[in-house]
């Protein structure tokens, strides 16, 4: 009977990590204002502002989706399907500029 009992005994995980993890949290979304505080402007701005807004995301998956436990099959169907949207993103971004750009020469040169 006690080893049936044994075997029915969850894993959990300490409070400290988790508290951690919003502390964390607590300090990318500080810096994320902290983007607009001080007016930064242009790609910078914008490089930032992904950035931690990556970095959240990443930690809010790893630890309070419990991924960085789970099996590494289970990590690659979901991190896998999120790289390939940010290439998707890379290569929209790409031709939207590539867009604007010859949308801007014909405006100036008279087509």
């Amino acid at each position: 009977m006690d080893n049936i009992e044994n075997k029915e005994q969850s894993t959990t995980h300490k409070i400290g990590i988790y508290l951690w993890i919003w502390g964390l949290l607590f300090v990318l979304s500080f810096f994320s204002y902290m983007v607009d505080w001080f007016a930064f402007q242009g790609l910078l701005r914008w490089s930032l502002i992904l950035t931690f807004m990556f970095l959240k995301a990443g930690l809010i998956m790893a630890f309070f989706m419990h991924l960085f436990w789970e099996r590494y099959a289970l990590v690659n169907v979901l991190l896998w399907p999120m790289t390939a949207i940010a290439c998707f993103i890379i290569l929209m971004v790409a031709e939207a500029q590539y867009t604007v750009f010859t949308r801007l020469l014909y405006f100036f040169t008279g087509g």
